[in-house]
């Protein structure tokens, strides 16, 4: 899938998981980073979090935005989009909320389910 304007509402099944793609790709724009991702939980609450990467710890996007969202008590996660380089850690996801929706968007705009 390749995300235009004409028809990136089309994208996801979930009009919500497009809110997701949305907050991923400006948080990847502003921020410079090499990654970020948004992820949904069970209420409809939302966290963006980018990579971390430093001497002491080493996150990449999707891991840093679960653990944002754990340290609001999250009970269930509905779904994640990440943005930047590919290869993110998804299986954390998966492993809390094996219904997760999972997607990845790349420097061309491709999306693609992780």
């Amino acid at each position: 899938m390749n995300m235009s304007n004409s028809d990136s509402a089309n994208l996801f099944e979930n009009p919500e998981d497009q809110k997701l793609a949305t907050l991923a790709t400006s948080t990847l724009a502003r921020s410079g980073a090499k990654q970020a991702a948004a992820l949904r939980d069970s209420t409809g609450r939302t966290y963006v979090a980018i990579n971390v990467a430093s001497p002491e710890l080493s996150l990449d996007a999707v891991e840093a935005v679960f653990v944002v969202a754990l340290a609001s008590q999250i009970s269930g996660i509905e779904g994640v989009v990440y943005a930047g380089l590919p290869g993110a850690k998804v299986a954390v996801i998966k492993e809390h909320s094996a219904q997760a929706t999972l997607f990845h968007i790349d420097a061309s705009g491709s999306v693609t389910r992780a």
